[in-house]
């Protein structure tokens, strides 16, 4: 697991099930039931994890 995979799982608390790098853009897979903590109430979880990263992130259903 690489870093940025860890601070993931560990800053939207939910299970990933998988992680793609599309340039600055980072897309998580999280399972349908888990996107709505993943993205966190008014997408705080999400905005949080883009400032600790430095990058955006989309968060997608599986």
């Amino acid at each position: 697991m690489d870093e940025t995979f860890k601070k993931l799982k560990r800053m939207l608390n939910v299970e990933i099930l998988d992680v793609e790098y599309e340039g600055d853009k980072i897309i998580v897979y999280v399972p349908a039931d888990q996107v709505r903590i993943a993205v966190g109430t008014g997408g705080a979880a999400v905005k949080a994890a883009e400032l600790v990263l430095g990058k955006k992130i989309e968060v997608k259903a599986r």
